[in-house]
């Protein structure tokens, strides 16, 4: 495999832990409308795709009227919580040493733009990336766009770029975009979905995330996260 000139991240799910945050935030916004609650595995497995897509497939066939209605309550929901999410244990230090040995970072998400630019600002990571694109100035994934465009502002060749995300739909945008993909299993889809789909790497946590990166970047092993925090870490 070739050494990745940019590395694509997700956002939910794998740079923040904010996965039961917005199950329940859609959860209690169906309840506030009185319509079936969708369980928790429904619900995470829409993570990551615009809010659109993601209420229509946790809620079919409601009217406009309902659908603008649900996706109002769990702005509602989700605003209460969103800028107290935190980044996965071990995220910041990764970033960090990314940063210090100049590799290119990105952003592709399911978020919109004034959510993600609520959410760079309030986890003070918004200098690490080069660039970013969001579900409504783009084409939601699993569609290829958002990926092809950021290589194209950052003159990459996709073939030369790294998706990381913790579901199929990021695993669906990078494949069609004739990216590679490291699936990390510590967010919204269980590792049995993400592993049935063969991505190129699949990492538990955190640490683990490094040390693929640190294996394709070419960088020496702890150059990411400290051997203190590798051998203190168990989970992300």
């Amino acid at each position: 495999m070739t050494k990745p000139e940019l590395l694509i991240f997700d956002w939910d799910g794998t740079v923040v832990d904010s996965t039961q945050t917005i199950v329940r935030a859609i959860q209690n916004a169906c309840r506030d409308i009185e319509i079936p609650v969708p369980d928790a595995e429904r619900c995470a497995y829409v993570i990551g795709l615009g809010l659109a897509d993601a209420l229509g497939h946790v809620a079919p066939g409601l009217s406009a009227g309902q659908a603008q209605m649900l996706a109002a309550r769990f702005r509602v929901h989700y605003l209460t919580h969103d800028h107290c999410l935190e980044l996965f244990s071990g995220m910041r230090a990764m970033l960090d040493g990314l940063a210090q040995h100049g590799v290119a970072l990105s952003v592709a998400t399911g978020k919109s733009r004034a959510g993600l630019e609520r959410a760079l600002d309030a986890t003070a990571t918004r200098h690490y990336f080069a660039d970013t694109r969001c579900a409504d100035e783009s084409d939601p994934k699993p569609a290829p766009r958002m990926v092809l465009e950021l290589c194209e502002s950052l003159s990459v060749d996709p073939a030369r770029s790294l998706v990381i995300g913790d579901t199929t739909h990021d695993l669906g945008m990078a494949r069609s975009a004739g990216a590679g993909i490291v699936s990390v299993t510590y967010g919204a889809h269980p590792e049995e979905r993400l592993r049935a789909e063969s991505p190129d790497h699949l990492a538990s946590s955190v640490v683990g995330l490094a040390e693929v990166l640190e294996a394709r970047l070419l960088l020496p092993r702890g150059a990411l996260v400290s051997p203190i925090s590798i051998s203190s870490e168990a989970r992300p």
